[in-house]
């Protein structure tokens, strides 16, 4: 039977992480959503927005290799570790290519893990409704952890690991009611978030340019009324020099003649508007009282819609 892609169980921002016997800890990796569907025929993996990316990553092709299932659905994080610590940046390196070649040669330039954290379908039946105790004990006989696979640790002692991700500069923890049923396309307080560095995704809606080349791209967010509201301006991160005259061969055919903010950014003078068709994941300390990012570091080029790039209400 074809599997229907679901929209994946999303845990909600917290600064107060709860206590009790009921909640466990893991660590929140920094990489890409995945869900991986295994009918007993065909292996596919599509990520959080529907996005099908079985391409894109090969070696998770053989689900014999790391499943005992005769069909299963598993969610996950795909991650590219560097230096012991996951990278953004190396694996949109993975996940936004499209041609095989490029994909064959990334697949040793880049190698991957994906971190399994729950299962969803389990031979024929939908697990959904167990509490996640019972999910994790399946997952544990169901998986077998390998070089790009691996199971997510739970751990009882929230405030220790809270301590652990500050000090190994990971992107934080999500912390799980252990009685908690799987919600598909849910957000509630049974799954929290605790984040150590902030991000966001924001569109590109304007660059300023230094000797004939890109170097910064104005950010800005859809507020509820749809108008587009600027942020901030990004000229740090990881993005190469390569990247820049990428996007700066790009930029030619984008310009428009109207700013589409409807705000004036601080850092105008000199700048080319553009259409609002770009994406970016940034790093930033906080926000200002003026609404603006504070110290935003560019991370990697995102494939996610413009219009779900919104201000909080």
């Amino acid at each position: 039977m074809p599997l229907t892609p679901i929209v994946p169980f999303e845990p909600i921002m917290t600064d107060l992480l709860p206590s009790g016997e009921q909640w466990i800890a893991q660590i929140k990796w920094d990489g890409v959503r995945m869900i991986t569907y295994y009918d007993g025929g065909e292996v596919q993996l599509v990520n959080r927005k529907g996005n099908n990316r079985t391409r894109q990553y090969p070696e998770l092709l053989d689900i014999a290799s790391y499943c005992r299932a005769d069909s299963v659905i598993l969610d996950g994080e795909i991650i590219a570790l560097v230096d012991g610590v996951p990278s953004f940046h190396q694996v949109m390196k993975r996940d936004s290519l499209r041609v095989e070649q490029q994909i064959k040669a990334r697949v040793q330039q880049v190698p991957i893990v994906y971190m399994i954290f729950d299962i969803l379908y389990y031979n024929g039946e939908w697990v959904t409704g167990r509490p996640l105790r019972e999910r994790q004990q399946l997952l544990t006989e169901t998986v077998i952890p390998s070089g790009h696979v691996q199971l997510v640790p739970s751990y009882t002692d929230i405030p220790l690991l809270h301590d652990v991700s500050v000090q190994h500069r990971l992107e934080g923890i999500v912390v799980k009611d252990v009685n908690s049923v799987y919600a598909l396309g849910g957000k509630d307080k049974r799954w929290q978030k605790r984040k150590n560095i902030q991000d966001v995704n924001a569109v590109v809606g304007g660059v300023t340019f230094r000797d004939g080349i890109v170097n910064a791209l104005l950010l800005g967010l859809y507020a509820e009324d749809g108008r587009l509201v600027y942020i901030g301006h990004a000229g740090t991160g990881k993005l190469k020099v390569a990247d820049w005259r990428s996007i700066t061969e790009r930029v030619a055919d984008m310009a428009v003649k109207d700013r589409p903010f409807v705000n004036q950014p601080e850092r105008h003078k000199g700048a080319v508007w553009i259409r609002p068709e770009w994406v970016i994941k940034v790093n930033f300390l906080e926000w200002t009282p003026g609404g603006t990012l504070r110290q935003p570091s560019i991370q990697a080029f995102v494939d996610v819609s413009p219009a779900d790039c919104r201000l909080d209400p």
